[in-house]
């Protein structure tokens, strides 16, 4: 392959990921569907391409709809054990955030949510809320016609709404506050602090460090704060699982307020927060070492401020 034609497949590299890792809700299934678009790129007959972006738009959203259509993938979400791959801010792969569908379309709400609709659904969605193609160019890319999107789109945005909560605290400060409040009650002992700062609605799962083979659920403030008491208090155990005491700090996953776990330069878990009037309305628990690969490598390279808690 001649260097303008990886030139011109690198140029693409970012969006590509990006809207991959939106189908898929995995960071590392997203870049293995990118690297595979490049593999199409490699043996195609280029001189007949004549949208190299739309070709490769088309190509790597196909990949992800076969795999979002596998037996594989179907049974891991089937089975009731599956959460997004949490990204730390800064992530190329939450681009592009301009507006606030782009926010809300790589939020761990909504990619949970797509969960539930079609693969095709899913696409469109995504196609048509995140990168704002027409429903003339979403037709082409998927084999579709122009009707059959809007209506896929139609359907989709409907079933999203329904679901998704609306008022999420926009203010990052604000927010940031309310987990620091919820930190500090979680680890107080006091449980009706900590009711105080949930919803009435308030939701909670969690991957239970993925020791377990499904998801753990919790409705109503009083068992969210018996969930959250338990889990956020410390014991020999708990330590030993995760490999030491770690420092508690503060950080923004996937365009939300979050509680991370570190020992040393290594995130062990994480708790995602939505906010919405000043409370808590869900939180996402992830501490299953295969979801948090990613977002290690980004800590990494993270300038972290001081911890809210050192030594848990």
């Amino acid at each position: 392959m001649d260097s303008a034609a990886i030139d011109r497949f690198e140029a693409s590299r970012g969006r590509l990921a990006s809207l991959a890792y939106r189908l898929l809700g995995s960071a590392a299934d997203a870049e293995d569907a990118v690297q595979d678009t490049f593999l199409r790129w490699q043996a195609a007959d280029r001189e007949r391409v004549e949208a190299p972006e739309a070709w490769l738009t088309k190509v790597v959203t196909n990949l992800c709809l076969d795999r979002l259509r596998s037996a594989q993938a179907r049974h891991e979400r089937a089975a009731g054990a599956w959460l997004p791959e949490p990204l730390l801010e800064g992530d190329p792969m939450l681009d592009p955030a301009d507006t606030f569908e782009q926010r809300e379309s790589v939020s761990l709400a909504v990619l949970t949510l797509l969960e539930r609709l079609s693969a095709v659904e899913r696409a469109v969605y995504v196609l048509r809320e995140a990168f704002s193609y027409s429903h003339a160019e979403i037709a082409g890319i998927l084999d579709i016609s122009e009707s059959a999107s809007q209506q896929h789109a139609h359907r989709a945005r409907v079933r999203v709404t329904a679901e998704r909560r609306r008022g999420v605290e926009a203010d990052p400060a604000s927010a940031r506050r309310v987990v620091e409040a919820f930190l500090a009650a979680a680890t107080s002992g006091r449980t009706e602090r900590l009711v105080a700062l949930l919803t009435d609605d308030v939701t909670a799962v969690s991957d239970g460090a993925g020791l377990g083979k499904r998801l753990l659920r919790y409705k109503t403030r009083e068992r969210v704060a018996s969930y959250v008491r338990a889990g956020f208090k410390p014991t020999p155990a708990k330590r030993r699982l995760a490999g030491g005491s770690p420092a508690m700090h503060i950080a923004r996953v996937n365009g939300c307020p979050a509680v991370l776990a570190v020992i040393g330069d290594r995130v062990v878990g994480t708790v995602a927060f939505e906010v919405r009037d000043g409370k808590v309305a869900s939180l996402r628990g992830i501490a299953a070492a295969d979801r948090l690969g990613r977002l290690n490598a980004a800590w990494r390279q993270h300038e972290p401020g001081a911890p809210v808690i050192e030594a848990w």
